[in-house]
C-alpha cells in the first residue's frame, strides 16, 4: 500500500495510539481537497462514535491512512453531478512513484454535465454551455409502464387490428391466423430480447434504435440505419395521419358533409391533424405522455365495448349482417381457411398482417427520457409484445366464433329454420344467405365487411374512436421518435449539413429543430395523399432496423468480448441470428422491389461513412470482431509452414518518429501496402522514467500520422540506454508469431564524417546485428537527405537523429538537440511532406545492379515497386558483372534465369569493365575521404598501435587498408559506372557490400558506402538479402 507522506499526516499524539483517518477524496456534502492535500478531519479514540458504519470517513478509508481509495461509482462514470467536486482515482504514478503535494499534474477525466437528480442528460460541454452552470429545471423522466409499455402497445395496435384482422381470420381461418400471429410475434419477440440484451449492456443515452445499433455495430451501419430510421418515422407520421384522415372523410361522406372533395378532404384533415400533434409534442414530453395515456384509455374502452358486444344477444339487424353471438359450429367452420381473391394466400395475408406486429421500438426511441432505460426498455417492450399478442389472439378467436363468412345484410333473407334449398350455417339460425354466397356478392360477413368489429360491438362509435386512438397515437409516437433519433445522429456528425438539427432546448433537451423538420416531411407526404407506393419501403426500413438489432446482439455475443456483459440474460445469440435472417426474408416476402431499394440505400450510406471514416470510438462489436479475426488468423499462421513462394518482405523500418523521415516511410509503404508487414521503429535514448511518458504521449500521434498518410504500418518504440541495444530489442521483439520482420530498412548516415565516432560504430554495429539475426538489409540514401525534422521544428533524439550537415555540429562532435512540441495532435495536424515516392515517375528507368547473389531480394523489391501505379510505366534494367570475352553467354544465362523467375525483367546489361582500375582523381578522393580515420601505424611501435586501436576501434590500420584495397577500389569503380549508366534513372537498387565483422573498421565501411553512392541524383537503395532464396521457379 502507498501510504501518505509524513508531512501530510496530522499529529498522531492527539490520536492516543489510534490511526488518524483522513479523507482522501471529497465527501458528498463538502468541497474539501482531494488526496495529496492535508485534511484537518480526524477521528480520535476519545470519540469512538466517529468510527462507525455510518461515518463517511469509515466507509471511504476503512480506518487506514493510504493514498489508495476504495471503489466508488464516480471513478467509472463519465458524468458529473452539478455543483459537486470531481472524484478521481489516484494514478499509478501517485501510488508507485513519489507523491507530489499539489494536484496540478493530475488529469481529471472529461465529464459530461449531469442534472442534480443524478440522471445523465445528453447535453455535453460542447453543446450545452459551461460546466457548473445551473440546470434550467428538473427533466421529465418516465418509468417502464408509461414510457415504454403503453407507448409500444399504442404503436403496435393500428387500423389493421380493427379493419383487417377479422378479414384475415375469414381468409386463413382461426388456426392459420394464429400461426400468422405467432410467426410475426416470434420475429418481434426475438428482436425484443435482442433490444433487452443490448440496452442492458451499459448506460443507454438518447437516440433509441440508432444509439443501440451504432454503439454495438459501429458508426458505419449505425449511421445508415439511423438516417433511414428517422426518415421512416417521419413518413410514418404521414401514413398514420392519412389513415386517420381517411376514416374522418368516410364519416363525413356518410353524413353528406364533405369539405371540398375526397382527396382534398384528406389533405386538409391531415395537415390540421399533424399540426395539432406537433403542438402536443412541442408542449413537452409530459403533455405528449398524457396524450398517449388518453389514447390508450380510448383503445381499452373500445376493446371492452367489443367484448361486451360479443356476449350481447344479436339483434335482427346484426343477424342479417352475419353476427349470431358465440356458436361452436361457427367457430368450427371458421377454424379452417377459405382463400378468396388475389391476396388469398398464406404469405399474402402474412405480409398484410405483419406491419401490425411492428412498433416495438417506440419505447426504445425515447431512451433519453426514461428514468432507467436498462430496466424500462426490456420490461416495457416485452410486456407490450405479450399483451398485444394476447389481444390479437383473443380478437381473432372471438370474432371467428361469432360471425359467419358471408351475409347479405338484408332483413328479407330470414327464413324458418329447416327450410329447403338453404345452404350454410346461417340456415340453422333462420337466415338464407345462399344466393349472395354462391354469387360472391355478399356485402357483409367476415370475408366481405371490413367493419365487422364495429358491427359486433355494443356501441359502434367507440370502435371508430378506437381507430382514431390507434392512428393518432402511432402518428404521435413516430413524430416524437424521429427527432429524438435524428438529434443523436446529428450530434455524432457522421453526415454533413445535419449538425444544425442536433441542438436541444429546455430541461429535456428537446430537438425543436428536429420536430420542425419532421413536421415539414410529414406535411409534404400528407399533401401527396397517396402513400401506397412509399408504404412498403417504409415497412422495409423498419425491418432493416430489426435485422440489424438482432445482428448486433448476435455479433456482440459471438465475438466473446469481455465488454459484452448484458444484465438481461434471457437471450440467445443463435435466436438473434435467426431473427436477423428472418427479418431480411420477410422484407422480400412483403415487397421484393422495396427490399432492394431499402438495402441499396443502406449500402450507399454505409459506403459514405466507410469512405469518410469518422473519428469516433464506441467500443463496437465490429472492433471486437476485428480483433478476434486478427488473433485467430495470426495464431493459425503458426501451423502454416513457410515456403519460398509465399515469401513476403516484412520490414522493420528505423524511422525514428515516422514524420521525420517521410521518404523512408513512403518507399517501404509503397511495396508493402496490402502485401506484407511494415513496422516503424523508434528508439528513445535516455532514462526510462523520463522517456516512458514521451512514449505514451506520442505513440498514438505517430500512428495517426501514418493513417493520415495512408501508410498501412505499425508504430513501435522502445526506451534504451543506447541506439544499438534499442535496435537489437526491436529486431528480436517486433512482430507476432510468423508475422515478424525479416528485413531491416535504415536510412544512410549522411553526417558520419562529422558525427561522434562512437555513433558511427553503433550504426555499423546495427548492420552487423541485423545479419546476425538473419535479417536482410535495405539501406536508403537520397541526395537531399532523409531527415526533415529541422524543418518541422520538432523534438528529435540526438543520437538516433543526428544533424546531417557538418555546419550544424559542434566542434566536439556532439549533436545539438532540436526542441519543439510533443503534442500528438500536432503530428496529425501538420502539413504532410511530399516525397518522390508519392509522385508519378513516368517513363524513367529502375536500374538494378545485381552484382552478387543474395537470394534474390535485390530483384524482388524493385519488382514489387514496379507493380504500383506510380512506378508502372518505368522500364526496369538489370546490370550484372561479367567478363568481356563471355558477355553473350553470361547475358543469356541471366535472361534465362530472370524469365524463370517470371519478374518481367527483359533488359539485361553485362558490365565487363567492373574490375577496371578507377580514374586517379577518384582514387585520390577516396584516399582523402579516409585520411582522417587512418592510424598511420606503419612506423609506430606495436604496443602503441594496439592501445590506439583499443581506444579508437574505428581507426583504419595500414594492414586493414591493404587487405581491403581491392574491395575499396571496386566501390570507386562502381560509382563511376553508376554515374555513367544511371545518372537519369528514377531509382537505383544495388547490392549492398558487406564488411566482415572484426576485420573492417566502421569508418572504412562507411567510406565504401559514401563512395559507392555519392554524386547520384536518384534515390539509391543498397540491398542485401540474408543469402537465402526469396525467389523460386518451382511450383512446389
Amino acid at each position: 500500500m502507498a501510504e501518505l507522506p509524513a508531512t501530510e499526516l496530522t499529529d498522531l499524539a492527539h490520536a492516543n495510539g489510534r490511526f488518524t483517518i483522513s479523507t482522501l477524496i471529497s465527501t458528498e456534502d463538502s468541497s474539501k481537497p482531494h488526496y495529496g492535500q492535508p485534511d484537518a478531519a480526524t477521528c480520535e479514540a476519545t470519540h469512538p462514535s466517529h468510527l462507525t458504519h455510518s461515518s463517511t470517513f469509515y466507509m471511504r478509508t476503512f480506518g487506514y491512512n493510504t493514498v489508495d481509495v476504495v471503489p466508488t461509482y464516480e471513478h467509472y462514470a463519465n458524468t458529473k453531478v452539478a455543483g459537486e467536486t470531481n472524484k478521481v482515482r489516484p494514478t499509478l504514478a501517485d501510488l508507485h512513484s513519489f507523491l507530489k503535494s499539489d494536484n496540478s499534474r493530475l488529469h481529471n477525466p472529461v465529464y459530461e454535465p449531469q442534472r442534480s437528480n443524478g440522471l445523465s442528460d445528453e447535453t455535453t460541454e460542447e453543446d450545452g454551455g459551461e460546466v457548473g452552470e445551473k440546470p434550467p429545471g428538473e427533466p421529465i423522466r418516465f418509468g417502464w409502464v408509461k414510457g415504454v409499455m403503453i407507448r409500444c402497445m399504442l404503436n403496435i395496435w393500428g387500423v389493421i387490428l380493427y379493419l383487417r384482422l377479422p378479414w384475415i381470420t375469414a381468409q386463413a381461418g382461426i388456426a392459420l391466423t394464429w400461426l400468422i400471429i405467432f410467426m410475426s410475434v416470434t420475429v418481434t419477440s426475438i428482436t425484443g430480447l435482442s433490444i433487452s440484451a443490448i440496452s442492458t449492456n451499459g448506460k443507454v443515452k438518447s437516440g433509441g434504435t440508432y444509439f443501440l445499433i451504432s454503439r454495438s455495430l459501429g458508426p458505419e451501419l449505425g449511421g445508415s440505419i439511423g438516417l433511414i430510421f428517422a426518415f421512416a418515422n417521419a413518413v410514418a407520421v404521414a401514413m398514420h395521419t392519412v389513415g386517420f384522415a381517411e376514416t374522418v372523410r368516410d364519416l363525413l361522406q356518410e353524413h353528406n358533409s364533405p369539405i371540398v372533395d375526397p382527396t382534398n378532404d384528406i389533405r386538409i384533415i391531415g395537415v390540421i391533424t399533424v399540426t395539432v400533434l406537433l403542438g402536443i409534442s412541442l408542449a413537452g414530453m409530459e403533455w405528449e405522455a398524457k396524450a398517449q395515456v388518453l389514447f390508450f384509455i380510448v383503445i381499452m374502452i373500445s376493446f371492452v365495448n367489443y367484448v361486451v358486444g360479443t356476449v350481447i344477444p344479436a339483434s335482427e339487424e346484426k343477424q342479417a349482417k352475419g353476427f349470431f353471438s358465440y356458436r361452436a359450429d361457427i367457430f368450427a367452420q371458421n377454424f379452417v381457411p377459405n382463400w378468396r381473391g388475389p391476396d388469398g394466400t398464406f404469405f399474402g395475408l402474412f405480409s398484410i398482417f405483419f406491419p401490425s406486429a411492428t412498433g416495438i421500438l417506440a419505447g426504445a426511441n425515447i431512451s433519453g427520457d426514461l428514468k432507467d432505460p436498462a430496466i424500462a426498455i426490456p420490461k416495457g417492450t416485452l410486456m407490450a409484445i405479450f399483451w398485444t399478442t394476447i389481444s390479437y389472439l383473443a380478437i381473432s378467436a372471438t370474432i371467428g366464433a361469432c360471425v359467419v363468412r358471408d351475409a347479405s345484410g338484408s332483413l328479407n333473407d330470414s327464413i324458418p329454420v329447416g327450410s329447403p334449398g338453404c345452404e350454410g350455417l346461417a340456415c340453422d339460425y333462420g337466415w338464407n344467405f345462399t344466393d349472395c354466397a354462391q354469387k360472391q356478392s355478399c356485402h357483409y360477413g367476415l370475408s366481405n365487411y371490413y367493419q365487422s368489429m364495429s358491427m359486433v360491438s355494443g356501441f359502434a362509435p367507440l370502435i371508430t374512436a378506437g381507430i382514431f386512438g390507434a392512428t393518432l397515437s402511432s402518428a404521435l409516437a413516430c413524430l416524437v421518435s424521429a427527432p429524438k433519433v435524428f438529434q443523436c445522429l446529428c450530434k455524432d456528425q457522421l453526415y454533413p449539413l445535419i449538425g444544425f438539427f442536433g441542438k436541444g432546448y429546455g430541461k429535456n433537451d428537446e430537438p425543436i429543430r428536429g420536430y420542425m423538420l419532421t413536421y415539414i416531411i410529414a406535411v409534404g407526404f400528407v399533401l401527396i395523399a397517396e402513400l401506397n407506393t412509399i408504404a412498403p419501403i417504409i415497412s422495409n426500413f423498419f425491418l432493416c432496423s430489426y435485422a440489424l438489432i438482432n445482428f448486433s446482439c448476435f455479433h456482440a455475443s459471438i465475438t466473446n468480448s469481455p465488454g459484452w456483459r448484458p444484465s438481461f440474460r434471457y437471450y440467445s445469440k443463435w435466436a438473434a441470428l435467426f431473427g436477423a435472417v428472418i427479418s431480411v426474408v420477410i422484407m422480400f416476402l412483403l415487397t421484393w422491389w422495396a427490399a432492394l431499394i431499402a438495402i441499396g440505400i443502406i449500402v450507399f450510406l454505409l459506403g459514405y461513412v466507410l469512405y469518410k471514416k469518422p473519428e469516433v470510438n464506441w467500443g463496437s462489436s465490429v472492433q471486437a470482431g476485428s480483433y478476434n479475426l486478427a488473433l485467430n488468423y495470426s495464431v493459425g499462421l503458426n501451423e502454416v509452414n513457410e515456403h519460398i513462394k509465399n515469401y513476403r518482405p516484412q520490414c522493420l523500418v528505423l524511422t525514428g518518429p515516422p514524420n521525420f523521415r517521410p521518404a523512408l516511410v513512403d518507399f517501404v509503404g509503397t511495396f508493402t501496402k496490402n502485401l506484407s508487414l511494415m513496422i516503424c521503429g523508434n528508439v528513445l535514448i535516455g532514462p526510462c522514467k523520463q522517456k516512458m511518458s514521451e512514449c505514451r504521449l506520442t505513440s498514438n500521434g505517430h500512428t495517426k500520422w501514418l493513417t493520415k498518410r495512408k501508410i498501412k504500418a505499425f508504430y513501435t518504440d522502445v526506451v534504451a540506454d543506447d541506439l544499438r541495444s534499442g535496435v537489437k530489442t526491436l529486431m528480436q521483439a517486433s512482430g507476432l508469431g510468423k508475422m515478424k520482420p525479416n528485413i531491416l530498412v535504415i536510412g544512410y548516415k549522411k553526417n558520419w564524417q562529422t558525427a561522434h565516432p562512437r555513433t558511427v560504430e553503433e550504426y555499423t554495429g546495427i548492420l552487423h546485428d541485423a545479419f546476425d539475426f538473419k535479417y536482410g538489409i535495405c539501406l536508403m540514401r537520397m541526395k537531399e537527405g532523409l531527415n526533415v525534422s529541422r524543418m518541422m521544428q520538432a523534438h528529435i533524439n540526438p543520437v538516433f537523429d543526428p544533424a546531417e550537415d557538418r555546419k550544424e555540429n559542434g566542434a566536439n562532435g556532439v549533436v545539438p538537440t532540436v526542441t519543439g512540441t510533443l503534442d500528438p495532435d500536432a503530428l496529425t495536424a501538420e502539413q504532410q511532406a511530399s516525397t518522390i515516392f508519392q509522385t508519378e515517375q513516368g517513363k524513367k528507368t529502375i536500374d538494378i545492379y545485381w552484382l552478387f547473389d543474395d537470394g534474390g531480394l535485390t530483384l524482388l523489391i524493385p519488382f514489387l515497386l514496379s507493380r504500383k501505379k506510380r512506378w508502372g510505366k518505368c522500364r526496369t534494367r538489370v546490370f550484372v558483372g561479367g567478363q568481356i570475352h563471355r558477355m553473350d553467354e553470361e547475358r543469356k544465362a541471366i535472361v534465362s534465369l530472370l524469365s524463370k523467375f517470371r519478374l518481367g525483367f527483359h533488359e539485361v546489361h553485362v558490365l565487363p569493365d567492373i574490375n577496371q582500375k578507377p580514374r586517379p582523381e577518384h582514387i585520390k578522393r577516396f584516399d582523402d575521404l579516409i585520411a582522417p580515420f587512418r592510424l598511420n601505424d606503419g612506423f609506430k611501435d606495436e604496443a602503441v598501435v594496439n592501445e590506439m586501436r583499443r581506444d579508437c576501434p574505428w581507426k583504419i590500420s595500414d594492414e586493414e587498408l591493404n587487405k581491403n584495397k581491392v574491395k575499396s577500389l571496386r566501390q570507386v569503380r562502381l560509382n563511376e559506372i553508376l554515374l555513367d549508366y544511371s545518372r537519369d534513372a528514377a531509382l537505383i537498387v544495388i547490392t549492398l557490400p558487406i564488411g566482415r565483422k572484426g576485420r573492417c573498421p566502421s569508418s572504412l565501411y562507411m567510406a565504401w558506402l559514401e563512395t559507392l553512392s555519392q554524386d547520384l541524383r536518384p534515390p539509391v537503395i543498397l540491398t542485401r538479402g540474408n543469402q537465402e532464396n526469396v525467389l523460386t521457379f518451382y511450383c512446389q
